[in-house]
Protein backbone atom coordinates (compact mmCIF):
# COMPACT_ATOMS: atom_id res chain seq x y z
CA UNK A 1 0.00 0.00 0.00
CA UNK A 2 1.12 3.45 -0.79
CA UNK A 3 2.36 5.94 2.13
CA UNK A 4 -0.57 7.60 3.75
CA UNK A 5 0.54 10.80 2.95
CA UNK A 6 0.41 9.46 -0.70
CA UNK A 7 -3.41 9.03 -0.35
CA UNK A 8 -6.01 11.41 -1.75
CA UNK A 9 -8.94 12.56 0.36
CA UNK A 10 -10.96 10.14 -1.57
CA UNK A 11 -8.50 7.00 -1.18
CA UNK A 12 -8.44 8.12 2.60
CA UNK A 13 -12.11 9.03 3.41
CA UNK A 14 -12.74 5.13 1.71
CA UNK A 15 -9.93 3.48 3.13
CA UNK A 16 -11.28 4.38 6.79
CA UNK A 17 -14.65 3.57 6.05
CA UNK A 18 -13.65 0.07 4.48
CA UNK A 19 -11.49 -0.33 7.51
CA UNK A 20 -7.89 -0.60 5.37
CA UNK A 21 -6.68 2.05 8.38
CA UNK A 22 -7.67 3.88 11.42
CA UNK A 23 -8.40 7.38 10.76
CA UNK A 24 -5.47 8.19 13.65
CA UNK A 25 -2.93 6.62 11.74
CA UNK A 26 -3.46 8.62 8.98
CA UNK A 27 -4.00 11.92 11.38
CA UNK A 28 -0.27 10.62 13.15
CA UNK A 29 1.06 10.28 9.37
CA UNK A 30 0.62 13.87 8.89
CA UNK A 31 1.22 15.42 12.19
CA UNK A 32 4.75 13.36 11.42
CA UNK A 33 5.02 14.87 7.73
CA UNK A 34 4.14 18.82 8.80
CA UNK A 35 6.58 18.43 11.39
CA UNK A 36 9.38 17.08 9.35
CA UNK A 37 9.04 19.87 6.74
CA UNK A 38 9.16 22.96 8.62
CA UNK A 39 11.77 24.48 6.18
CA UNK A 40 8.99 25.12 3.92
CA UNK A 41 7.28 27.44 6.28
CA UNK A 42 4.00 26.11 5.06
CA UNK A 43 2.62 26.82 8.47
CA UNK A 44 2.39 29.37 10.81
CA UNK A 45 0.63 27.51 13.46
CA UNK A 46 0.72 23.56 13.71
CA UNK A 47 -2.65 22.01 15.24
CA UNK A 48 -1.47 18.15 15.89
CA UNK A 49 -4.17 17.87 18.67
CA UNK A 50 -7.22 18.89 16.50
CA UNK A 51 -6.10 16.60 13.83
CA UNK A 52 -5.90 14.11 16.31
CA UNK A 53 -9.46 14.71 18.17
CA UNK A 54 -11.46 14.57 14.58
CA UNK A 55 -9.20 10.92 14.05
CA UNK A 56 -10.37 9.60 17.25
CA UNK A 57 -13.89 10.46 16.39
CA UNK A 58 -13.55 9.19 12.90
CA UNK A 59 -12.54 6.12 14.55
CA UNK A 60 -15.58 6.11 16.95
CA UNK A 61 -17.68 7.11 14.41
CA UNK A 62 -16.88 3.89 11.86
CA UNK A 63 -17.42 1.53 15.16
CA UNK A 64 -21.12 3.39 15.29
CA UNK A 65 -21.97 3.03 11.75
CA UNK A 66 -22.18 7.07 12.05
CA UNK A 67 -19.25 8.42 9.56
CA UNK A 68 -18.99 11.56 8.09
CA UNK A 69 -18.47 12.86 4.35
CA UNK A 70 -14.70 13.64 6.01
CA UNK A 71 -13.94 11.57 8.88
CA UNK A 72 -10.64 10.49 8.79
CA UNK A 73 -9.46 13.10 6.92
CA UNK A 74 -7.52 15.98 8.10
CA UNK A 75 -6.41 19.05 6.25
CA UNK A 76 -4.73 22.55 6.38
CA UNK A 77 -6.92 25.79 6.63
CA UNK A 78 -5.47 29.13 5.34
CA UNK A 79 -4.86 31.59 8.32
CA UNK A 80 -7.47 33.79 6.73
CA UNK A 81 -10.02 31.73 8.34
CA UNK A 82 -10.76 32.08 11.81
CA UNK A 83 -10.55 29.06 13.90
CA UNK A 84 -11.93 28.98 17.29
CA UNK A 85 -9.42 28.51 20.20
CA UNK A 86 -6.81 28.80 17.24
CA UNK A 87 -4.17 31.85 16.68
CA UNK A 88 -5.87 33.44 13.82
CA UNK A 89 -3.43 36.16 12.24
CA UNK A 90 -3.84 36.99 7.99
CA UNK A 91 -0.06 36.73 7.59
CA UNK A 92 0.17 40.21 9.53
CA UNK A 93 2.11 41.63 12.62
CA UNK A 94 -1.58 43.35 12.97
CA UNK A 95 -3.40 40.38 14.29
CA UNK A 96 -0.62 38.43 15.71
CA UNK A 97 -1.48 36.36 18.83
CA UNK A 98 -5.20 37.17 18.19
CA UNK A 99 -7.19 33.86 19.11
CA UNK A 100 -11.31 34.05 17.75
CA UNK A 101 -13.69 32.50 20.03
CA UNK A 102 -15.27 31.12 16.54
CA UNK A 103 -14.99 29.59 13.61
CA UNK A 104 -15.66 30.94 10.27
CA UNK A 105 -18.54 28.83 8.37
CA UNK A 106 -16.55 27.67 6.15
CA UNK A 107 -14.04 26.01 8.77
CA UNK A 108 -17.18 24.97 10.49
CA UNK A 109 -19.03 23.19 7.63
CA UNK A 110 -16.04 21.08 7.19
CA UNK A 111 -15.49 20.35 10.63
CA UNK A 112 -18.63 19.53 11.39
CA UNK A 113 -18.09 17.10 8.17
CA UNK A 114 -15.60 15.13 9.92
CA UNK A 115 -12.51 16.79 8.79
CA UNK A 116 -9.47 17.85 11.00
CA UNK A 117 -7.17 20.75 11.02
CA UNK A 118 -3.36 19.98 10.64
CA UNK A 119 -2.67 23.38 11.09
CA UNK A 120 -3.31 27.36 10.03
CA UNK A 121 -1.08 27.48 6.92
CA UNK A 122 0.84 30.66 5.87
CA UNK A 123 -0.01 33.20 3.03
CA UNK A 124 0.92 36.21 1.89
CA UNK A 125 -0.40 39.38 4.96
CA UNK A 126 -4.31 39.70 4.33
CA UNK A 127 -3.69 37.89 1.11
CA UNK A 128 -1.92 40.45 -0.68
CA UNK A 129 0.74 39.26 -2.76
CA UNK A 130 1.11 36.86 -5.72
CA UNK A 131 4.26 34.78 -3.88
CA UNK A 132 3.83 34.89 -0.90
CA UNK A 133 6.70 36.69 0.10
CA UNK A 134 4.55 39.45 2.16
CA UNK A 135 3.94 37.18 4.93
CA UNK A 136 5.09 38.45 8.56
CA UNK A 137 6.11 35.10 9.43
CA UNK A 138 9.19 34.70 6.41
CA UNK A 139 7.83 33.33 3.38
CA UNK A 140 6.72 30.09 2.11
CA UNK A 141 9.59 27.94 0.06
CA UNK A 142 7.94 25.77 -2.70
CA UNK A 143 9.20 22.22 -2.78
CA UNK A 144 9.77 22.13 -6.42
CA UNK A 145 13.23 22.84 -8.06
CA UNK A 146 14.71 23.42 -11.49
CA UNK A 147 16.29 20.35 -13.09
CA UNK A 148 18.75 23.15 -14.68
CA UNK A 149 21.13 23.82 -12.21
CA UNK A 150 19.15 26.77 -11.37
CA UNK A 151 19.17 26.84 -7.18
CA UNK A 152 17.44 29.47 -6.62
CA UNK A 153 14.08 28.34 -3.64
CA UNK A 154 10.91 29.08 -5.99
CA UNK A 155 8.08 31.27 -5.25
CA UNK A 156 4.71 28.71 -3.89
CA UNK A 157 2.27 31.56 -5.58
CA UNK A 158 0.29 33.35 -3.68
CA UNK A 159 -2.18 34.38 -1.49
CA UNK A 160 -2.25 30.66 -1.02
CA UNK A 161 1.11 29.61 -1.04
CA UNK A 162 1.28 27.74 2.17
CA UNK A 163 -1.71 25.59 0.79
CA UNK A 164 -0.05 24.74 -2.68
CA UNK A 165 3.29 24.04 -1.29
CA UNK A 166 1.84 21.91 1.30
CA UNK A 167 -0.07 20.15 -0.91
CA UNK A 168 2.59 19.17 -3.34
CA UNK A 169 4.90 18.45 -0.67
CA UNK A 170 2.29 15.66 0.71
CA UNK A 171 2.20 17.02 4.28
CA UNK A 172 -1.72 18.00 3.86
CA UNK A 173 -4.75 15.61 1.27
CA UNK A 174 -6.09 19.40 0.47
CA UNK A 175 -6.55 22.88 2.15
CA UNK A 176 -8.53 25.72 2.15
CA UNK A 177 -7.54 28.58 -0.04
CA UNK A 178 -9.19 32.28 -0.58
CA UNK A 179 -9.27 33.30 -4.19
CA UNK A 180 -9.50 37.42 -4.99
CA UNK A 181 -7.55 37.34 -8.18
CA UNK A 182 -6.37 34.17 -8.69
CA UNK A 183 -5.09 33.24 -5.09
CA UNK A 184 -6.48 29.67 -5.37
CA UNK A 185 -5.09 29.39 -9.27
CA UNK A 186 -2.16 30.48 -9.64
CA UNK A 187 -0.35 28.75 -6.74
CA UNK A 188 -2.04 25.60 -7.96
CA UNK A 189 -0.50 25.79 -11.18
CA UNK A 190 2.67 26.76 -9.41
CA UNK A 191 2.93 23.72 -7.68
CA UNK A 192 1.39 21.41 -9.93
CA UNK A 193 -2.01 20.59 -7.66
CA UNK A 194 -5.52 21.32 -8.64
CA UNK A 195 -7.74 24.46 -7.20
CA UNK A 196 -10.99 25.72 -8.13
CA UNK A 197 -12.55 29.51 -7.18
CA UNK A 198 -16.62 28.45 -7.08
CA UNK A 199 -18.78 31.51 -8.45
CA UNK A 200 -19.16 34.35 -6.30
CA UNK A 201 -21.30 33.70 -3.22
CA UNK A 202 -21.11 30.29 -3.03
CA UNK A 203 -19.12 30.01 0.16
CA UNK A 204 -19.29 31.99 2.59
CA UNK A 205 -17.05 34.58 3.37
CA UNK A 206 -18.50 34.83 7.03
CA UNK A 207 -15.32 34.93 9.24
CA UNK A 208 -12.92 35.20 6.63
CA UNK A 209 -10.36 38.37 7.13
CA UNK A 210 -11.65 40.69 4.63
CA UNK A 211 -9.40 41.63 2.04
CA UNK A 212 -12.01 42.61 -1.13
CA UNK A 213 -15.33 41.84 -0.43
CA UNK A 214 -17.04 42.07 -3.72
CA UNK A 215 -14.15 39.67 -4.75
CA UNK A 216 -13.04 37.01 -2.18
CA UNK A 217 -14.08 33.72 -2.32
CA UNK A 218 -13.40 30.83 -0.62
CA UNK A 219 -12.60 27.47 -2.76
CA UNK A 220 -10.68 24.55 -1.88
CA UNK A 221 -7.01 22.90 -3.30
CA UNK A 222 -6.29 19.39 -3.42
CA UNK A 223 -4.02 16.99 -5.66
CA UNK A 224 -6.92 16.75 -7.82
CA UNK A 225 -10.18 17.47 -9.11
CA UNK A 226 -12.24 14.74 -7.67
CA UNK A 227 -11.00 15.83 -4.09
CA UNK A 228 -11.64 19.57 -5.03
CA UNK A 229 -15.48 18.47 -5.72
CA UNK A 230 -15.77 16.68 -2.30
CA UNK A 231 -14.11 19.59 -0.58
CA UNK A 232 -16.24 22.08 -2.34
CA UNK A 233 -19.58 20.42 -1.32
CA UNK A 234 -18.67 20.37 2.33
CA UNK A 235 -17.72 24.00 2.22
CA UNK A 236 -20.79 25.42 0.27
CA UNK A 237 -24.17 26.25 1.57
CA UNK A 238 -26.26 29.31 2.22
CA UNK A 239 -24.80 31.34 5.53
CA UNK A 240 -27.57 34.14 6.67
CA UNK A 241 -24.50 35.74 8.30
CA UNK A 242 -23.33 36.71 4.89
CA UNK A 243 -24.82 38.96 3.12
CA UNK A 244 -23.37 38.12 0.08
CA UNK A 245 -24.40 34.09 0.27
CA UNK A 246 -26.37 32.54 -2.63
CA UNK A 247 -29.57 31.17 -0.82
CA UNK A 248 -29.40 27.66 -3.44
CA UNK A 249 -29.06 24.07 -2.82
CA UNK A 250 -25.38 22.50 -3.20
CA UNK A 251 -25.18 20.53 -6.04
CA UNK A 252 -23.59 16.66 -5.51
CA UNK A 253 -20.87 17.14 -7.32
CA UNK A 254 -18.59 14.36 -7.15
CA UNK A 255 -21.24 11.99 -7.98
CA UNK A 256 -21.93 13.77 -11.05
CA UNK A 257 -17.99 14.13 -12.24
CA UNK A 258 -18.30 12.72 -15.70
CA UNK A 259 -14.73 13.59 -18.34
CA UNK A 260 -17.13 13.20 -21.21
CA UNK A 261 -17.11 16.55 -22.74
CA UNK A 262 -19.43 15.66 -25.74
CA UNK A 263 -21.62 18.30 -26.69
CA UNK A 264 -19.59 20.86 -25.16
CA UNK A 265 -18.30 24.11 -26.55
CA UNK A 266 -15.13 24.95 -25.18
CA UNK A 267 -14.25 29.13 -26.10
CA UNK A 268 -10.55 29.79 -26.90
CA UNK A 269 -10.65 33.76 -26.13
CA UNK A 270 -8.13 35.24 -28.58
CA UNK A 271 -7.45 38.30 -26.09
CA UNK A 272 -5.64 35.94 -24.08
CA UNK A 273 -3.19 35.40 -26.34
CA UNK A 274 -0.70 38.51 -25.06
CA UNK A 275 2.12 39.97 -26.05
CA UNK A 276 5.39 38.41 -24.90
CA UNK A 277 4.12 35.40 -23.62
CA UNK A 278 6.46 32.59 -23.79
CA UNK A 279 6.01 29.62 -26.28
CA UNK A 280 6.15 27.05 -23.91
CA UNK A 281 2.84 28.41 -22.20
CA UNK A 282 1.40 28.79 -25.92
CA UNK A 283 1.90 25.20 -26.33
CA UNK A 284 0.64 23.72 -23.24
CA UNK A 285 -2.42 25.63 -24.13
CA UNK A 286 -2.54 23.95 -27.46
CA UNK A 287 -2.01 20.85 -26.24
CA UNK A 288 -4.95 21.75 -23.75
CA UNK A 289 -6.83 21.86 -26.96
CA UNK A 290 -6.34 19.12 -28.27
CA UNK A 291 -7.19 17.09 -24.81
CA UNK A 292 -10.76 18.98 -24.76
CA UNK A 293 -11.18 17.92 -28.18
CA UNK A 294 -10.10 14.21 -27.43
CA UNK A 295 -12.78 14.28 -24.70
CA UNK A 296 -15.54 15.21 -27.29
CA UNK A 297 -16.04 19.26 -26.83
CA UNK A 298 -16.32 21.39 -29.87
CA UNK A 299 -13.74 24.08 -29.73
CA UNK A 300 -14.53 27.62 -30.72
CA UNK A 301 -12.72 31.14 -30.82
CA UNK A 302 -14.21 33.87 -28.93
CA UNK A 303 -13.79 37.33 -28.12
CA UNK A 304 -13.78 39.36 -24.42
CA UNK A 305 -12.43 43.12 -25.56
CA UNK A 306 -12.30 44.17 -22.58
CA UNK A 307 -9.97 42.03 -20.89
CA UNK A 308 -7.39 44.36 -21.86
CA UNK A 309 -8.93 46.28 -19.06
CA UNK A 310 -9.03 43.36 -16.43
CA UNK A 311 -5.52 44.37 -14.31
CA UNK A 312 -5.95 47.99 -14.14
CA UNK A 313 -9.99 47.64 -13.31
CA UNK A 314 -8.60 44.95 -10.50
CA UNK A 315 -5.87 46.72 -8.58
CA UNK A 316 -8.51 50.05 -8.37
CA UNK A 317 -11.32 48.35 -7.12
CA UNK A 318 -9.56 45.87 -4.87
CA UNK A 319 -7.14 48.09 -2.96
CA UNK A 320 -9.90 50.26 -3.18
CA UNK A 321 -12.10 47.76 -0.71
CA UNK A 322 -9.00 46.66 0.88
CA UNK A 323 -8.50 50.56 2.16
CA UNK A 324 -12.08 50.19 3.85
CA UNK A 325 -11.79 46.91 5.20
CA UNK A 326 -8.36 47.61 6.91
CA UNK A 327 -9.76 50.84 8.01
CA UNK A 328 -10.98 48.28 11.42
CA UNK A 329 -7.65 47.53 12.71
CA UNK A 330 -6.95 50.49 14.36
CA UNK A 331 -5.73 49.15 17.88
CA UNK A 332 -8.95 50.08 19.72
CA UNK A 333 -11.03 46.71 19.59
CA UNK A 334 -8.52 43.97 19.12
CA UNK A 335 -4.97 42.75 17.95
CA UNK A 336 -2.04 44.88 17.74
CA UNK A 337 -1.86 48.42 19.72
CA UNK A 338 1.58 50.23 19.95
CA UNK A 339 0.86 53.31 22.35
CA UNK A 340 4.03 55.23 22.52
CA UNK A 341 4.50 57.44 26.14
CA UNK A 342 2.43 60.26 26.29
CA UNK A 343 0.42 59.61 22.53
CA UNK A 344 -2.86 60.88 22.21
CA UNK A 345 -5.25 58.72 19.92
CA UNK A 346 -4.06 59.72 16.89
CA UNK A 347 -0.90 59.21 17.82
CA UNK A 348 -1.91 55.54 18.46
CA UNK A 349 -3.72 55.01 15.29
CA UNK A 350 -0.75 55.88 13.18
CA UNK A 351 1.79 53.78 15.23
CA UNK A 352 -0.17 50.83 15.34
CA UNK A 353 -1.10 50.80 11.34
CA UNK A 354 2.38 51.96 10.54
CA UNK A 355 3.66 48.86 12.21
CA UNK A 356 0.94 46.19 12.02
CA UNK A 357 1.24 46.21 8.36
CA UNK A 358 4.03 45.60 5.74
CA UNK A 359 5.12 47.11 2.62
CA UNK A 360 2.65 45.46 0.60
CA UNK A 361 -0.26 46.13 2.64
CA UNK A 362 0.42 49.84 3.49
CA UNK A 363 0.91 50.51 -0.78
CA UNK A 364 -2.37 49.09 -1.15
CA UNK A 365 -4.03 50.97 1.41
CA UNK A 366 -2.06 54.30 0.03
CA UNK A 367 -3.55 53.19 -3.59
CA UNK A 368 -7.44 52.74 -2.51
CA UNK A 369 -7.62 55.40 -0.17
CA UNK A 370 -6.31 57.55 -3.13
CA UNK A 371 -8.75 56.13 -5.66
CA UNK A 372 -11.85 56.79 -3.09
CA UNK A 373 -10.74 59.94 -2.22
CA UNK A 374 -13.38 63.13 -3.61
CA UNK A 375 -11.47 64.24 -5.80
CA UNK A 376 -10.53 60.69 -7.73
CA UNK A 377 -13.55 58.89 -6.97
CA UNK A 378 -15.39 59.18 -10.19
CA UNK A 379 -12.05 59.60 -12.34
CA UNK A 380 -11.09 56.17 -11.12
CA UNK A 381 -13.53 53.82 -8.43
CA UNK A 382 -16.67 54.77 -10.63
CA UNK A 383 -14.80 54.15 -13.70
CA UNK A 384 -13.46 51.07 -12.99
CA UNK A 385 -16.70 49.51 -11.93
CA UNK A 386 -17.98 50.67 -15.39
CA UNK A 387 -15.24 48.77 -16.64
CA UNK A 388 -15.95 45.82 -14.54
CA UNK A 389 -19.81 46.01 -15.99
CA UNK A 390 -18.45 45.67 -19.35
CA UNK A 391 -15.98 42.79 -18.65
CA UNK A 392 -19.16 41.08 -17.19
CA UNK A 393 -21.06 41.33 -19.90
CA UNK A 394 -18.27 40.52 -22.41
CA UNK A 395 -18.37 37.01 -20.77
CA UNK A 396 -22.28 36.99 -21.06
CA UNK A 397 -21.89 37.01 -24.78
CA UNK A 398 -18.92 34.71 -25.15
CA UNK A 399 -21.48 31.98 -23.25
CA UNK A 400 -23.98 32.69 -25.63
CA UNK A 401 -21.45 30.42 -28.32
CA UNK A 402 -19.94 28.06 -25.93
CA UNK A 403 -20.29 26.27 -22.56
CA UNK A 404 -16.94 26.79 -20.99
CA UNK A 405 -13.59 28.66 -21.66
CA UNK A 406 -9.95 27.40 -21.54
CA UNK A 407 -7.10 29.25 -21.28
CA UNK A 408 -3.70 29.63 -19.58
CA UNK A 409 -3.87 29.40 -15.62
CA UNK A 410 -0.46 31.88 -15.34
CA UNK A 411 1.80 33.38 -17.62
CA UNK A 412 4.85 31.53 -16.17
CA UNK A 413 5.78 28.64 -14.31
CA UNK A 414 6.86 29.68 -11.02
CA UNK A 415 9.66 32.33 -10.59
CA UNK A 416 12.87 32.66 -7.65
CA UNK A 417 11.94 34.18 -4.66
CA UNK A 418 13.06 37.54 -4.30
CA UNK A 419 13.04 37.83 -8.27
CA UNK A 420 9.82 40.41 -8.50
CA UNK A 421 9.90 41.85 -5.19
CA UNK A 422 11.17 45.11 -6.20
CA UNK A 423 9.12 45.78 -9.50
CA UNK A 424 5.05 45.43 -8.07
CA UNK A 425 3.64 46.09 -11.59
CA UNK A 426 5.72 42.91 -12.85
CA UNK A 427 4.22 41.00 -9.82
CA UNK A 428 1.23 41.77 -10.45
CA UNK A 429 1.20 40.43 -13.87
CA UNK A 430 0.92 37.28 -12.73
CA UNK A 431 -2.65 37.38 -12.11
CA UNK A 432 -3.50 38.97 -15.49
CA UNK A 433 -5.12 35.29 -16.82
CA UNK A 434 -6.78 34.98 -13.34
CA UNK A 435 -8.31 38.26 -12.72
CA UNK A 436 -10.97 38.54 -15.44
CA UNK A 437 -12.99 35.97 -13.98
CA UNK A 438 -12.79 36.99 -10.36
CA UNK A 439 -14.29 40.62 -11.79
CA UNK A 440 -16.92 38.86 -13.41
CA UNK A 441 -17.68 36.38 -10.01
CA UNK A 442 -17.15 33.34 -12.75
CA UNK A 443 -16.19 29.63 -11.25
CA UNK A 444 -13.05 29.16 -12.51
CA UNK A 445 -10.65 26.11 -11.57
CA UNK A 446 -6.82 25.35 -12.40
CA UNK A 447 -5.30 22.05 -13.45
CA UNK A 448 -1.89 20.73 -14.08
CA UNK A 449 -1.10 19.61 -17.34
CA UNK A 450 2.46 19.37 -17.86
CA UNK A 451 6.42 20.42 -17.12
CA UNK A 452 8.03 23.56 -18.66
CA UNK A 453 11.74 22.93 -20.23
CA UNK A 454 13.14 23.26 -16.54
CA UNK A 455 10.51 20.60 -15.08
CA UNK A 456 8.34 22.94 -13.36
CA UNK A 457 4.25 22.49 -13.46
CA UNK A 458 2.47 24.43 -15.87
CA UNK A 459 -1.53 25.14 -15.51
CA UNK A 460 -4.58 25.35 -17.63
CA UNK A 461 -7.52 27.21 -16.27
CA UNK A 462 -11.18 26.68 -16.81
CA UNK A 463 -13.87 28.92 -16.38
CA UNK A 464 -17.79 28.46 -16.47
CA UNK A 465 -21.04 30.54 -16.22
CA UNK A 466 -22.13 31.36 -12.98
CA UNK A 467 -22.91 28.72 -10.98
CA UNK A 468 -21.54 25.71 -13.03
CA UNK A 469 -18.71 24.19 -11.17
CA UNK A 470 -20.28 21.18 -12.55
CA UNK A 471 -19.12 21.57 -15.85
CA UNK A 472 -15.85 23.40 -14.82
CA UNK A 473 -14.96 20.71 -12.74
CA UNK A 474 -16.11 17.95 -15.52
CA UNK A 475 -13.76 19.88 -18.20
CA UNK A 476 -11.20 19.70 -15.21
CA UNK A 477 -11.11 15.96 -14.90
CA UNK A 478 -10.78 15.38 -17.89
CA UNK A 479 -7.64 17.54 -18.97
CA UNK A 480 -6.53 15.60 -15.57
CA UNK A 481 -7.53 12.18 -17.24
CA UNK A 482 -5.29 12.64 -20.59
CA UNK A 483 -2.51 15.27 -19.78
CA UNK A 484 -1.90 12.12 -17.15
CA UNK A 485 -0.15 14.52 -14.85
CA UNK A 486 1.54 12.79 -12.32
CA UNK A 487 5.23 14.73 -11.68
CA UNK A 488 6.00 15.03 -8.33
CA UNK A 489 8.69 17.19 -6.15
CA UNK A 490 11.71 14.83 -5.60
CA UNK A 491 12.25 15.16 -1.17
CA UNK A 492 14.93 17.41 -0.47
CA UNK A 493 13.31 18.56 2.83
Amino acid sequence: MAALTDLTVAAIRDGVRDGAFSAREVAEAFNAAVSEARVLNAFIVETPDHALAAADAADKARAAGTLKPLSGVPIGMKDLFATAGYQTTAASHMLEGFVPPYDATVAARLFDAGAGMLGKLNLDQFAMGSSNETSYFGNVVSPWRRNDGGNAPLAPGGSSGGSSAAIAARIVPAATGTDTGGSIRQPAAFTGISGIKPTYGRCSRWGIVAFASSLDQAGPMARDVRDCAILLEAMSGFDAKDATSLDLPVPNWEALLSSDLKGKKIGIPKEYRVDGMPAEIEALWEKGIALVKDAGAEVVSVSLPHTRYALATYYIIAPAEASSNLARYDGVRYGLRDLPEGANLQDMYAATRADGFGAEVKRRILIGTYVLSAGFYDAYYTKAQRVRALIARDFEQAFEQCDLLLTPTAPSAAFALGEKTADPLSMYLNDVFTVPASLAGLPAMSVPAGLDSRGLPLGLQIIGRPLDEQSVLDAGLAIEQRAGFAAQPERWW
